[in-house]
């Protein structure tokens, strides 16, 4: 039984990298209608795959025991998507404010006793966007209308971003191979990597302009004030609306956590941080006083869900955030000399009150307990790095390892170290972490290039405070992966890039040309 295992799961890795292959096509291909081709493939062959790896798991039992249930909820989910395609072809600005609207939104689904959040609203939206991507490129077009399409209009070179993303999935796959738990990988990639790789592609296909800007930004923060307001109303009824896990914690601790929408109270927290970065950036160069006076309330009211979140993460995220700007509207010395300075605050407060942050004593145990199991887990980690430093245990196999090795019990291990860079180390090896740097060197690197420009100016346009609020964003998101969880799991991180793609490079060019960027520089790009 165990080799014909084997073979199953080698031709399931090379299905996944044959998907990770095709999303990457979909940027590197040469033509518009072999990037189409390549679209196509990785929309049908993702599903594929997942369903083939789950077929016989107790997660579809419902499902399969079920078939013509599953052949019309099928039909229903193609049709919605062809609707969708014909509303993009007819609107394409809906795109992205559909994609943006439906990225906080996790549908619970039941099959077979268990229960996964999936990102249903978001699929529907890439997969319609796909859908109209493909038909305006391989249906037969007039000949000399081949730069006429309305969807995805402004499809620009490449650059170092998508190869750094597109390598750390494609290697993903690769070392799902090997890995003790093929099926979490598998999952990572069908449900995450791969969606939100055609979620970037057509984000940077687009022409963001000022008003669409806008527009993405009001949908945003409408969605943020609904959340705190059913954070509000469970914090005064004292009911959450789920998660047993919270329900119970809450019920033995002297404070009360809300989630909101959201499953888990540290994502909602993250979510309201990251909004509070892009209205804070608004403030801080807005010289209307009509608008400051608004986003001064907005903030006020993201600070209430907030707090009420408890999310430790989150407060330290916004903080980031926040220093990002500070240092680029006035001075980076004076904000390098606070962070210190509240550093240093922090180290003599723990050491010489522990209570305080709830630490009883000096001990690792204590530490464990106040983090609430972050120190096991990343001791836990960093030992699986050490025993496999190269490779890894392979790709998604974290949690199993983590129990396997620490005899623990799947109720006590979490599904990641709640350090990205040590989920990486542990899975996938110097090999994943360089990978890894690749990416957040390119990021950044694209992100904040040229924006010390700003410190000069009172009224910036658009384009340049858009990329100002997008890298101190994906700054204050990155550092909230060191301490809890999800970097390339969570979308936002896709679309930041991808808007912020969009920005830097400004309008598509022409093969070979050189275009300038908004702070004066050649825009990256890797030729095709």
């Amino acid at each position: 039984m165990v080799a014909p295992l084997a073979v199953a799961t080698g031709f399931k890795g090379i299905g996944m990298v044959a998907a990770s292959l095709a999303a990457a096509g979909a940027f590197f291909l040469a033509t518009p209608r072999a990037r189409a081709g390549a679209v196509l493939v990785a929309l049908v062959l993702t599903p594929v795959l997942l369903v083939g790896e789950l077929w016989n798991s107790s997660q579809l039992e419902t499902l399969r025991s079920h078939p013509v249930e599953l052949l019309a909820l099928a039909v229903v989910g193609i049709a919605v998507m062809l609707a969708l395609a014909a509303i993009f072809l007819r609107w394409p600005l809906l795109l992205p404010v559909l994609a943006v609207a439906a990225l906080p939104f996790r549908i619970p689904v039941q099959a077979g006793g268990a229960s996964a959040l999936l990102l249903v609203p978001l699929y529907i939206v890439v997969g319609g966007g796909g859908l109209a991507y493909v038909w305006e490129r391989l249906r037969p077009r007039p000949m000399g209308a081949e730069n006429g399409y309305r969807l995805a209009p402004a499809e620009r070179s490449p650059g170092y971003v998508e190869l750094a993303l597109l390598i750390a999935v494609t290697l993903y796959s690769v070392q799902s191979v090997y890995s003790t738990d093929f099926e979490t990988a598998l999952k990572n990639v069908a449900f995450f990597y791969i969606p939100f790789a055609l979620l970037l592609k057509l984000i940077t296909s687009l022409e963001w302009t000022a008003r669409l800007e806008s527009w993405c930004l009001r949908v945003t923060v409408a969605l943020s004030l609904v959340f705190v307001a059913i954070g509000v109303g469970e914090f005064a009824t004292k009911r959450l609306l789920w998660n047993p896990k919270v329900l119970e914690a809450n019920q033995f601790r002297a404070y009360f956590r809300v989630n909101s929408l959201f499953f888990d109270p540290n994502i909602y927290g993250r979510y309201l941080a990251i909004v509070t970065v892009l209205l804070a950036t608004l403030l801080l160069w807005s010289r209307r006083r009509q608008h400051v006076v608004w986003v001064t309330v907005l903030l006020a009211v993201l600070w209430v869900g907030l707090v009420l979140s408890l999310s430790q993460s989150s407060f330290a995220a916004l903080l980031v955030g926040l220093a990002v700007l500070a240092a680029v509207r006035w001075r980076a010395a004076p904000v390098i000399a606070a962070a210190v300075a509240a550093v240093a605050v922090l180290a003599i407060v723990v050491f010489a009150i522990p209570g305080s942050v709830h630490l009883q004593g000096h001990s690792a145990k204590s530490l464990n307990r106040a983090t609430s199991g972050r120190v096991d887990l990343m001791r836990g980690g960093l030992s699986m790095f050490a025993d496999r430093p190269l490779y890894g245990y392979g790709s998604g196999s974290f949690a199993e390892r983590f129990r396997a090795r620490e005899k623990k019990g799947k109720a006590q291990a979490a599904s990641a170290s709640h350090t990205i860079p040590i989920t990486v180390a542990a899975e996938q090896g110097v090999i994943g972490l360089a990978a890894y740097v690749f990416v957040l060197v390119a990021s950044f690197r694209l992100l904040f290039g040229g924006l010390l420009r700003l410190r000069g100016e009172e009224e910036p346009g658009a384009r340049v405070l858009g990329r100002m609020a997008l890298a101190a964003a994906f700054a204050a998101l990155v550092f909230h992966t060191l301490l809890y969880a999800d970097f390339l799991e969570d979308p936002i991180v896709w679309t930041l890039l991808g808007i912020g793609i969009a920005l830097r490079r400004g309008p598509p060019r022409a093969r070979g040309a050189r275009v300038e960027t908004a702070a004066g520089a050649p825009a990256e790009s890797v030729p095709r």
